[in-house]
């Protein structure tokens, strides 16, 4: 049973759950920078940034109809008139990046 807080207001009784904690120990120090730098990127603290991580890595999985992706690939591929350079793609990808 998870021991819960209930705190009575002007609004009505109020039932807190508390969160659990979990420290990690022997974090890598080239895994701490990463991830630093990616709660920095989508403005986060390091605890929401794992948390986030830990949300995504354990979240439901879909599966992925290959047939219907490789379809959307061709459709797409069709719409150029020309043969389109992987340096081009990857200029286009870096474009508005730091």
């Amino acid at each position: 049973m998870v021991n819960t807080l209930r705190v009575d207001n002007q609004h009505g009784t109020v039932t807190i759950f508390p969160m659990a904690t979990i420290t990690l120990k022997n974090v890598p120090a080239d895994l701490h920078r990463k991830l630093k730098k990616r709660a920095e990127e989508h403005h986060r603290s390091l605890n929401k940034e794992i948390i986030s991580t830990l949300h995504s890595a354990t979240g439901k999985t879909h599966r992925v109809d290959i047939e219907a992706l490789i379809r959307e690939a061709r459709i797409a591929r069709s719409k150029f008139r020309r043969e389109i350079k992987v340096a081009e793609i990857d200029a286009w990808k870096r474009t508005g990046r730091p």
